[in-house]
C-alpha cells in the first residue's frame, strides 16, 4: 500500500464563498485490478437493483419532506472523492433548508435542533442517502468505502487528526464499516478508525457483510444511532 502524502494548495470553498489554504492529496493507494473490476460489476448491478425499490421510495419522502419544511426536497452538496477529486453528491434534505444560513459548515450534533421530524426518521433509516445511487452509477462513489467529507472538514479535521485525509486513498462509499459501527453521530477520529481498517482489509466478502449490516439497519433501525 502506498502512503497518501500532501501538498500545499489555496482552496475557495464556493457554498460559503471562504478562501483558505489547505492540503490535497498527491499519492494515492494501489488496488487490485481484479478486485476493483469485481466491485465496479457489483456495484453497477446492485444500483440497479436497488433502484427499482428506491424511486418510488425517494419520491414519496420527497413529498413529505416538502409538506414539513419549505424548500427544495433534494440536497446536493460539494464532497471529496478519491485522490481529492471533488464531486456533487445528492441527497434527500433532512434537515432545514437555512440549516447553514447563520452558522456557516457545521458538524451534526447529536439531537441537533437543525433535523426535522421527517429528516430525523429518513437519517436514522438511511433513506435521506439514497439518491447516491445516481452519484454511484456514475462512478463518483462505490457502495461501500469512506463516506465522502466536505472539503472544508477534510481539511479541518486533517489538521486536527493527522492522517484524516488517507480516506481519500479509496472511492468513498454509500455505506462503509464506521457507518455499520457507528452511525451520524460518531466522532471524525472513530470513524477514521474504521475507514483505515477498511482501506487496509478491504476485500469483496468485508463488502458484502456491510451491505447486509447495512440492509439490516435499513429495515430495522438497529445500530443507527
Amino acid at each position: 500500500m502506498q502512503e497518501a502524502r500532501l501538498k500545499d494548495v489555496s482552496y475557495v470553498d464556493e457554498q460559503i464563498g471562504l478562501e483558505y489554504n489547505a492540503k490535497e492529496i498527491e499519492y494515492v493507494v494501489e488496488e487490485g485490478t481484479i478486485y476493483n473490476f469485481i466491485k465496479r460489476t457489483m456495484d453497477i448491478i446492485l444500483c440497479l437493483i436497488a433502484s427499482v425499490i428506491g424511486i418510488p421510495i425517494v419520491l414519496i419522502t420527497c413529498i413529505a419532506v416538502v409538506m414539513e419544511s419549505k424548500g427544495s426536497p433534494l440536497y446536493k452538496q460539494e464532497r471529496l472523492g478519491k485522490n481529492g477529486q471533488s464531486f456533487t453528491l445528492y441527497k434527500i434534505r433532512s434537515m432545514r433548508s437555512d440549516a447553514e444560513k447563520y452558522s456557516g459548515p457545521k458538524w451534526a450534533d447529536k439531537n441537533d435542533s437543525r433535523v426535522t421530524k421527517v429528516g430525523n426518521f429518513i437519517r436514522k433509516t438511511r433513506i435521506d442517502e439514497i439518491p447516491q445511487l445516481y452519484n454511484i452509477i456514475r462512478g463518483d462513489m462505490s457502495i461501500v468505502g469512506p463516506r465522502p467529507e466536505r472539503p472544508v472538514f477534510t481539511y479541518q479535521f486533517n489538521e486536527e487528526i493527522p492522517g484524516f485525509i488517507n480516506r481519500l486513498a479509496v472511492k468513498p462509499g454509500l455505506t462503509g464499516l464506521a457507518q455499520v459501527n457507528g452511525g451520524y453521530e460518531s466522532s471524525p477520529r472513530e470513524k477514521l478508525k474504521w475507514d483505515l481498517k477498511y482501506i487496509q482489509e478491504k476485500n469483496i466478502l468485508m463488502d458484502i457483510k456491510v451491505i447486509f449490516k447495512t440492509a439490516l439497519i435499513v429495515f430495522t433501525g438497529n445500530g443507527a444511532r
